[in-house]
């Protein structure tokens, strides 16, 4: 089980001097702009500056006409340095989001304003009118939409990328360089050679689950009695974030479906049960092809807090041998608290007579999509390619999951000639994807038309800040580069976002085979994308 990490401002904390003096260059020219359009502004109108924290959420991109770079730019930033560098040159704000100056004006003036932002406070026609809000205050991170300068130059990509790529660190490589905004390829480098992508294939499998389900998914798992038998079945719904544990941090409770469960079996009368548990959601070997690794679990339909066998919530661990019947033992044990008896649990299926009487279930997809590319959790990425097998039709084992994956994505229109999905973790070698591909999934999360892909962006690391990239970037790049990483023996790949230095967000992917040298690899990868960070390029 992986518990929700800390919201960004506790885990940023300790960087934020850091991080705001490696972002504060080119967020003053945003602030600049802000400045001088306040400034001429009429005395009627005055721009209002909305909430930075929205700009990171993927809420704010549903019911809106904004261009692609326009709110998908929060998404490739870290939060917590924009919203301390750009508030300390921009000026004094409230808790709303608009300058104090203009709300003091505004109550001066016997306008709502402040946050009523369209409500008329009274019913008469004198009741006064609020302020209108204004545009963006991140519009292309460079100031106004007149002012951004155009996107780089490929050629004067390939001038920087070209020597740096040429590392001898990275062997066979491939790589793709899109901007956000049109979509169009700005770099490529054996951009259609399908390559072994390591981790990177949990972006592929993030746009097929939530293209497939929607970002408001959730996953159930629940207790059903068989009204004849007595036979109480624990029905997994393949929900890899279930937890036994005191604290369930917002996931789903397995403590909780066992009150609901024994409370309704005191209401029928039942104090004494036959248990049981159903994997049966999945079909297929249970057993990576990698064989028993600490970095994955068996992928069975029930299990509590990842099968692991300590109090860690990430990371490699010795996993229990079987999750489903472990996990069933604890719920008998959370019942017999209640007063409930039960026998030892086996397996089972519940009927389609079977009463529900209690159920859980997870966080919404989005939620569960941003905690895997985060952290690269490998149990969550394997649960969500069988949900996306279950969700399309086909059969919900590794081979199945891996034919729903490259439909899902197909049938988004991407280029998947040369990509083959034999899991949803990239622990498998026989994994291809191409560096276009990878572009093309993160393109396609920025379509204003997929707004429910927006958490394949939201829940990439930030470098410096957050999950997988949070050592790393430290001197260069750090809270402009969002990306997931992937490392294998002889492999290292890299595919997120970052921002210019004009304010352009570009995606970008960069896959590396048969490297003998995995930290001089890994140096070569991170010294490109902080070059693309540090490139004007035109």
């Amino acid at each position: 089980m992986v518990v929700p990490e800390q919201r960004p401002w506790r885990v940023a904390k300790p960087h934020v001097v850091r991080i705001a003096n490696a972002v504060r260059p080119r967020l003053a020219r945003a602030a600049d702009a802000v400045r001088s359009r306040v400034e001429r502004a009429t005395a009627a109108v005055r721009p209002r500056i909305t909430r930075l924290a929205r700009a990171a959420k993927p809420q704010v991109a549903r019911g809106t006409g904004l261009k692609t770079w326009q709110y998908t730019t929060g998404a490739a930033i870290a939060g917590l340095a924009l919203a301390a560098s750009v508030v300390t040159a921009a000026g004094p704000w409230d808790s709303s989001g608009q300058r104090t100056a203009e709300r003091d004006r505004a109550a001066a003036q016997e306008s709502t304003g402040g946050a009523d932002h369209g409500r008329h406070s009274g019913t008469t026609a004198r009741a006064p009118r609020p302020a209108p809000s204004a545009a963006s205050v991140l519009t292309g991170l460079g100031g106004t939409a007149n002012t951004v300068k155009s996107a780089p130059n490929g050629r004067a990509l390939a001038d920087v990328l070209d020597p740096l790529l040429n590392d001898s660190a990275l062997a066979r490589h491939a790589a793709a360089v899109v901007d956000l905004a049109t979509g169009k390829q700005l770099y490529a480098s054996g951009a259609g050679e399908a390559l072994t992508p390591a981790s990177t294939t949990k972006i592929a499998t993030a746009v097929a689950a939530l293209s497939a389900m929607g970002a408001d998914h959730r996953l159930t798992t629940r207790a059903a009695l068989e009204p004849d038998t007595k036979e109480l079945v624990l029905v997994g719904g393949g929900d890899p974030t279930l937890t036994a544990r005191e604290d369930a941090e917002g996931w789903a409770s397995l403590r909780t479906l066992a009150d609901k469960t024994a409370a309704a079996l005191k209401k029928r009368g039942l104090r004494e049960v036959t248990l049981s548990y159903d994997t049966t959601l999945y079909a297929g070997p249970e057993l990576h092809s990698i064989g028993e690794n600490p970095n994955l679990a068996l992928v069975t339909a029930l299990m509590a807090d990842e099968a692991r066998t300590d109090d860690s919530t990430s990371g490699q661990v010795k996993r229990v041998q079987d999750p489903a019947a472990d996990a069933t033992r604890t719920f008998a044990d959370l019942l017999k608290d209640h007063g409930i008896k039960t026998t030892a649990p086996g397996p089972s299926k519940a009927t389609g007579r079977a009463d529900a009487l209690a159920t859980v279930q997870s966080p919404p997809l989005s939620a569960l999509v941003e905690r895997m590319l985060t952290n690269s959790d490998n149990d969550i990425a394997e649960a969500l390619a069988r949900q996306t097998a279950v969700a399309t039709g086909e059969e919900a084992s590794f081979d199945g999951a891996g034919r729903a994956i490259q439909a899902q994505l197909k049938k988004l229109g991407l280029p998947v000639a040369g990509a083959h999905f034999k899991d949803g973790s990239g622990l498998s070698r026989d994994d291809r994807i191409t560096a276009g591909l990878l572009t093309g999934l993160l393109s396609k999360s920025a379509d204003p038309a997929h707004p429910e892909l927006r958490p394949a962006l939201t829940g990439l690391p930030v470098a410096g800040f957050t999950g997988t990239l949070t050592s790393r970037y430290t001197d260069g790049a750090a809270g402009i580069v969002r990306a997931k990483t992937g490392t294998l023996t002889g492999v290292n790949a890299l595919a997120g976002t970052v921002v210019d230095q004009d304010g352009h967000l570009l995606a970008f992917a960069l896959l590396a085979s048969d490297t003998t040298d995995p930290e001089a690899a890994q140096k070569a990868l991170d010294t490109a994308a902080t070059a693309l960070a540090s490139c004007g390029c035109r």
